[in-house]
């Protein structure tokens, strides 16, 4: 199926304090978009920012609060959350590849890649929310891709990959902010270029930008966490590195490595999508099996937490330590990344809370269909089945699972927006607290 870019739709929802998403959303003013809503250029009731101003800017957003961090000393920061490629409409099977709206959204703004090459900021954009703003002229457009993070915004040219600092670029209004890194590429480069991916490594958000990677990892996909990046080899074989603190790497430890590791748990399956949350690892094979790993405080993973138990009394400390047990005869009985726990341990069935999975986990959607693509917020994930269909899960404080309320959930559970509407879903991209999705009509 040939898909023409007049068909395709973008949707948004979850957080969007600042206009991430476009008009004011649901939830009493709280910045929230419950339901997927259609986003379109320009966005409605937006103002252009203006390229300078006589008076000082109003105080930056206030930063997300802060979750758990990895105490380590030597682990190395590698980007943000949710810098997983920007997600463009790409083909499925029978597909043909086509140029389209590329979106790589931040926490206080969003990225946009249009078909001409121009790059727009939506949200939180020199010093004021709700603006709009083309940060790249008429002479540095035909962008090819982009990378961007609440600091910096990478460009990838024909001939160049160029990085900027975010407040810089936008305060100058986007035409003439100083160049902050630049990476030359030999002619024709840029055309097998995807970044992160660059020729003889990878760059991130954060400085010195350029990593490079052994020539024999066969490198065809890569994504960075907060503080861990997954690769994706030519054989379908997935390595990671970086911090493992929340088990995120998927070597069965919380162990730091500082190159990559082959995930060896997957070893020997022909792995086909990764993503990377910023504390937890999803990867999809070519049968559309799904694989998790990682932190999963809000579910994240798919597996049964504490935080979305819906009968806190019927909670029980378990003897090993941050392990919780739910008493019902009815539950499964689900295994813990770092402990087995069988029913001779205890005399009724038991549901484990697993906080931490240092091992990936085979995870099912609810009707066992396969999984095309995938990927994932700060703690939330999303799934297209091969039929077109989304499913969502984890935390979901700002609406950003699209089920038209705000309660987290550890199980995958479809979003009925799109098939109520007819409408098949081909793409999606999470930022850290919000969903975009593309998506088409069905013809019957």
């Amino acid at each position: 199926m040939a898909v023409s870019s007049s068909r395709c739709r973008c949707f948004g929802f979850g957080f969007n304090q600042f206009g991430q998403i476009g008009e004011a959303g649901e939830g009493g003013g709280l910045g929230r978009v419950l339901r997927p809503r259609e986003v379109s250029f320009p966005l409605a009731g937006f103002k252009q920012s203006a390229e300078r101003s006589e008076r000082p800017p109003p105080a930056p957003p206030p930063a997300p609060p802060p979750l758990p961090q990895p105490s380590q000393p030597e682990a190395q920061s590698l980007g943000e959350a949710s810098q997983t490629p920007p997600s463009h409409p790409r083909q499925g099977p029978g597909e043909t590849q086509r140029p389209g709206t590329r979106i790589c959204p931040t926490w206080g703004r969003t990225a946009w890649l249009t078909d001409d090459g121009s790059v727009f900021f939506y949200g939180f954009v020199a010093g004021r929310p709700w603006q709009q703003l083309c940060v790249n002229n008429q002479d540095n457009q035909h962008c090819k891709d982009i990378l961007c993070s609440e600091k910096y915004l990478l460009v990838l040219y024909e001939d160049k990959v160029e990085c900027w600092d975010v407040r810089e670029l936008c305060s100058a209004g986007g035409t003439d902010a100083k160049v902050t890194w630049t990476m030359q590429l030999k002619e024709r480069e840029a055309m097998s270029t995807v970044l992160p991916l660059v020729p003889g490594g990878y760059i991130t958000t954060v400085p010195p930008f350029y990593k490079s990677l052994s020539p024999l990892l066969n490198v065809v996909k890569l994504v960075l966490g907060t503080e861990h990046a997954l690769l994706l080899s030519m054989g379908g074989t997935v390595y990671s590195w970086g911090s493992g603190h929340y088990g995120q790497l998927g070597h069965g430890s919380v162990e730091n490595e500082v190159e990559p590791r082959i995930v060896e748990a997957l070893h020997g399956l022909v792995m086909a999508e990764i993503a990377a949350g910023a504390w937890h690892s999803v990867s999809a094979s070519e049968s559309g099996d799904l694989y998790l790993w990682g932190w999963n405080e809000s579910g994240q993973l798919g597996l049964p937490t504490k935080s979305c138990c819906k009968n806190k009394g019927q909670l029980k400390k378990c003897s090993e330590e941050g392990t919780l047990i739910l008493r019902n005869p009815s539950d499964m009985l689900v295994k813990s990344a770092s402990e087995e726990v069988t029913a001779t341990q205890e005399p009724e069935n038991v549901n484990v809370f697993i906080s931490i999975q240092a091992f990936p986990a085979l995870v099912d959607l609810p009707d066992g269909s396969e999984v095309r693509r995938i990927s994932c917020g700060s703690r939330h994930t999303a799934a297209i089945n091969r039929g077109g269909e989304l499913f969502t899960w984890g935390w979901c404080n700002y609406g950003q699972l699209g089920h038209g309320h705000t309660d987290s959930s550890d199980q995958p559970k479809r979003v009925e927006y799109f098939v109520k509407n007819q409408l098949t879903v081909l793409d999606v991209a999470c930022g850290p607290w919000n969903t975009f999705v593309f998506a088409e009509q069905k013809e019957f």
